[in-house]
């Protein structure tokens, strides 16, 4: 089996973290593909715990694939995860001045 026959596309690519999420939209035939190409290559033991669990949440029913795509690049991902709009000076906050504490020109503050 080679890294092309994944449902994950760029798997060899994925972080522990961002596979933790991307399975999540896999059934249990899928993380069953993952996992045995994961045995069989990098054999890394947090990512077949994460598979592993995934697996057995799916194969009990305490889980389902989640919405989503799982063929999504991990750029497409990242990208619709920040979810945020960019900061304008329409959209930014007030300034703010440092804390008192610990600025010693500040003659409300006498040092001890």
């Amino acid at each position: 089996m080679t890294h092309h026959d994944l449902p994950l596309p760029d798997y060899d690519d994925l972080s522990s973290g961002a596979l933790e999420s991307r399975v999540r939209t896999l059934d249990a035939a899928g993380v069953e593909q993952v996992l045995a190409y994961e045995r069989a290559h990098a054999d890394r033991i947090q990512v077949v715990q994460i598979l592993e669990h995934r697996l057995q949440a799916l194969q009990t029913g305490d889980a389902q694939p989640s919405g989503g795509d799982p063929t999504a690049s991990a750029t497409q991902v990242q990208q619709g995860a920040s979810g945020g709009s960019p900061v304008s000076p329409a959209t930014q906050g007030p300034k703010q001045n440092p804390p008192s504490q610990g600025v010693p020109t500040n003659p409300a503050q006498p040092r001890t």
